[in-house]
Order: C-alpha cells, then structure tokens, then sequence
C-alpha cells in the first residue's frame, strides 16, 4: 500500500519532492501465504475423510444405542450386576461372535427378527444348578429333563427310526400308536409284552389279524375264551351232549363250531370246511 505526502508550500517557495516513495504491505505473501492455504485445505480433506470413515463403520458393524440399567460392562473381563439389566437392540439383527487367539470366529450368535442362528461345534442349555437340559451337536441331540412334553396336535414326528425304552402317556390321556398311510410295526429280540393292569386290550383291523409263531406255539390263558361270530357245523347225531360246543380246525386253519359229544364231532360235521 502506498502511503500519499501532503506538503504545506507557499507562493515563492519550492520543495523537491522525494524521488523514493516507500509502499508498506499488510498481510501473508508470498509462499508463506500458499503453505497457509495448503494446511487449511489437508485439514479439511482430513475432516471429510473422517468423517466418511465413521459413517461406514457405523453402516457396516451395524451399531446400535446400547442401553442399560446401572453400571453395565460388555466386556470378558467383569460382568454384570445381580441388580440390573443389559439390553441390545437393532432394527436389522444382533450378532454375537466368539474368536480365537488367531482372529478366527470360533462360535457365532445371531438373533434377528424371524431366526435365532447358533453356529457351533456344540449348542448346551443348563439348569440353574448346571445340569445339562439339552445339548445339541453334529451326532445327536440330547435331552436331560426327567419329561419331555410335546404340546402340539400333531405329537411328535419323526422321519427315521425312534429308540427309547419307555414311552408313556399322561395320567389322564391316553397312548396312541398310529400309522395314518402306512404300517406300524414293533421289533424286539427278546419279545413283546402288552399288559392292561386295569383295562381291555383290543385289536381292531379291516383285514386280517394274523399271529404267527416260527418255533413256539399260541396260548390263550383265559378263564373264558368268546369267540362270538365263530361259524357253527352241522347239527350233531343224537345223544350229543346239548349246549357243549367244540372248537374245530379246517385243512386251511379255519375254525368252527361243533355240537359236542362222548367224542370229537369235527369229522361228521366238517362240511364248513368245503
């Protein structure tokens, strides 16, 4: 900036006038005003790429406001209080891993809105006390509760075969062995024993009911043996002993009735069998 003289002459009177006229700057020239510029400007490429970074943190872990009652640590190292709470929340879903020294996830944990995902070598449910209630893993599934209740109208479904050695119904229903399309069957190496302690046991079938022994025979041990629809023989020769029936057997294993008498009838009235 030039700085202008102003001098006072009179008539007659004549004042060289300084032939070096001084210019005084105010401010930053030269490269230490471009250096200015240069260190305002990487301070602010450094504030946006900041800022970008944090964005993308934030979108990419999914984090969440956690929020928490009392003084809570999400850390391996203390746990929380007996007397509060922790809870997590996302609009998205909640993932919780566990890795190893070497940074690998050795366990996962993902809750989202329609499936709780556990992806592990082995998944465990314990009681209070540290009894294990059901254990899953790549071989079997394991239940530890003295019950196991199924509470849907269906029961339980099972696509393979079913090993256990008891299976009971509750006090006041009753146990139901059904096959809707398809066979039932029971194996046992050592037999099958049916018992009703205070009841009937019925067999109903649309076909035949076949019992069938390789190497033993059929007992029926009963006080009273009714076999109502039993087809009944010929009338027998007098002197038969009336209201006695014999049981007969056919060639083919048919059954029937014969009047009975001093002897066995089932030759005279063998007809049936024709």
């Amino acid at each position: 900036m030039a700085q202008e003289q102003y001098t006072a002459t009179t008539e007659g009177t004549q004042i060289e006038r300084p032939e070096n006229q001084h210019v005084y700057k105010i401010g930053i020239y030269g490269w230490r005003k471009r250096c200015l510029y240069l260190f305002v400007l990487l301070l602010l490429i450094i504030l946006v790429v900041n800022f970008a970074l944090t964005i993308w943190i934030l979108k990419v872990m999914w984090f969440s406001p956690v929020k928490g009652s009392g003084r809570n640590c999400l850390t391996g190292q203390q746990g929380l209080r007996e007397d509060s709470s922790l809870l997590l929340q996302s609009t998205q879903n909640v993932t919780v891993n566990a890795r190893n020294s070497d940074g690998e996830v050795t366990g996962r944990l993902k809750v989202g809105p329609k499936m709780v995902e556990v992806q592990s070598q082995q998944f465990q449910i314990n009681s209070k006390d540290g009894k294990p209630l059901f254990t899953v893993d790549d071989k079997e599934v394991a239940v530890g509760t003295d019950k196991l209740r199924v509470t849907g109208p269906e029961g339980a479904l099972f696509e393979h075969s079913v090993e256990t050695p008891l299976v009971r119904a509750d006090p006041f229903e009753d146990l139901r062995l059904e096959s809707p399309t398809r066979s039932l069957s029971m194996d046992a190496p050592r037999g099958i024993h049916v018992n009703a302690r205070a009841g009937n046991i019925e067999a109903l079938s649309q076909m035949d009911i076949i019992f069938q022994s390789s190497d033993g025979m059929l007992v029926l041990d009963a006080e009273t043996l009714c076999l109502p629809k039993l087809l009944q023989g010929t009338q027998g020769r007098p002197g038969s002993l009336q209201g006695l029936y014999e049981i007969c057997a056919c060639p083919d294993g048919k059954l029937y009735l014969a009047t009975a008498g001093v002897g066995t009838t089932c030759q005279e009235h063998g007809q049936v069998c024709l």
